[in-house]
């Protein structure tokens, strides 16, 4: 039995919501199938421009891209991990600011649930059930801002960086550490307490700062924030919170978000190695190449190999969503290991794509190095998308540290023996 509106779901959830996610899923990739070729023809727009026009914007809401994993009882879609984030991936495939924009969308309406319930109800229940309507929410997640508790709330000071998506969001979320007399408040750990919260986006200044080289069109500028009061009940705590609504996506967002950039990174891969066969598959022969491109034994092995490197990401990726899924569905994902490993997975998995992209563009020539080649822009957006904090290459320190620590309670004739 197929469901195919959220009055049938909320008539009797546990009946119906396999088989509305299964439904909404299939028409979702039926729909971004049919807006590749709209989508493909603004890229030069949309880098231009800095951000993704308003109207495409529109369009992607419409059909319901920034509400993967909001929950169905307010209208979202609330897609299990895997295919939520095989959607995000197959957007990135298309164009990677158009996949960026709505995986930031779809990352930030993780953190809602967190709230307080009338805070969640403020942002999502005015808006009628529906996937085409509701909000979406960017920000920062660079707890770069302050926290001044006062009598009336909290004031906020603060000027927040890479906001992407800023210019079309409904609402905007920042970090900050909470501070008391100008010092910094510990939290349970002894460590300054960092918190996130939620403000709507005309509360908040927008600096014009996106001039990059990559990911162009995300429009991730700065957001500002001067002595704002920030009641309570708009703060989350993203680690450790307990969000005001059931269900797995909910629980450890924290855990989830660094598999959203190794889903991007994937799309945007695969991209540039279907570019890469559309080139050689055009008849191209490059200077004096005795055979052209396609017939090339040395193009062969490279491509080989490049699109083994791609599989084995790819691969690692799905197992690694797979497996924080289950843990989701369990209630056991808030654990640090987990979240070490998801990030080590997502690190890999992200660098594995820019070396994909690299080859891809070096194999190409130099017909790769003009502006209508697409080659050269998902070359330029998987090395910006690569130095973001969610797959910076130092979080593997963690993961190195946890090893040692994992050897070191091995018995000694154990550590003896591997050694």
């Amino acid at each position: 039995m197929v469901v195919h509106c959220v009055d049938d779901y909320l008539a009797d959830p546990r009946a119906h919501g396999d088989d509305c996610a299964g439904a909404d899923a299939e028409r979702l990739l039926a729909e971004i199938r049919r807006l590749a070729p709209e989508i493909s023809g603004r890229e030069a727009e949309i880098e231009a421009a800095r951000r993704v026009p308003l109207d495409l914007i529109d369009t992607l809401k419409s059909i319901g891209a920034f509400r993967l994993f909001v929950p169905r009882s307010h209208g979202g879609l609330e897609l299990d991990l895997p295919t939520g984030l095989h959607i995000i991936q197959a957007l990135a495939r298309i164009e990677g600011s158009v996949g960026w924009v709505t995986m930031i969308g779809n990352g930030g309406s993780l953190f809602a649930p967190l709230l307080s319930r009338q805070t969640f109800e403020r942002i999502y229940g005015g808006a009628p059930l529906n996937y085409r309507n509701g909000p979406i929410l960017a920000g920062s997640t660079a707890p770069v801002g302050t926290a001044e508790a006062t009598y009336t709330g909290w004031r906020v000071n603060g000027r927040w960086p890479f906001a992407s998506g800023c210019q079309h969001a409904d609402w905007l979320a920042g970090f900050c550490v909470m501070t008391e007399d100008g010092r910094p408040l510990p939290d349970d750990g002894g460590r300054p307490w960092v918190r996130g919260f939620l403000l709507p986006a005309g509360d908040w200044q927008i600096e014009d700062t996106w001039h990059v080289m990559g990911l162009k069109g995300t429009g991730s500028h700065h957001i500002v924030l001067n002595n704002a009061i920030v009641q309570e009940a708009n703060f989350f705590e993203l680690e450790t919170g307990e969000p005001c609504l059931p269900g797995p996506l909910y629980k450890a967002p924290a855990h989830l978000l660094p598999l959203f950039h190794g889903a991007f990174s994937v799309g945007v891969a695969e991209a540039a190695l279907d570019d890469l066969l559309t080139l050689a598959n055009s008849g191209r022969q490059q200077l004096k190449a005795a055979v052209p491109l396609r017939d090339s034994e040395i193009f062969h092995y490279e491509l080989g190999r490049v699109s083994a490197e791609f599989r084995a990401a790819r691969a690692i990726l799905e197992a690694q969503i797979a497996s924080h899924w289950r843990h989701a569905l369990a209630s056991t994902l808030r654990e640090e290991a987990l979240l070490t490993e998801g990030t080590q997975t997502a690190i890999w998995v992200s660098a594995a794509c820019v070396r994909v992209a690299d080859a891809c563009f070096a194999l190409a020539g130099g017909s790769a190095i003009y502006d209508s080649s697409p080659l050269q822009r998902r070359m330029r957006d998987l090395h910006a998308a690569n130095l973001h904090a969610a797959v910076h290459q130092r979080h593997y320190a963690a993961a190195g540290k946890a090893a040692i620590a994992a050897f070191d309670c091995l018995p000694d004739a154990l550590q003896q023996s591997i050694a």
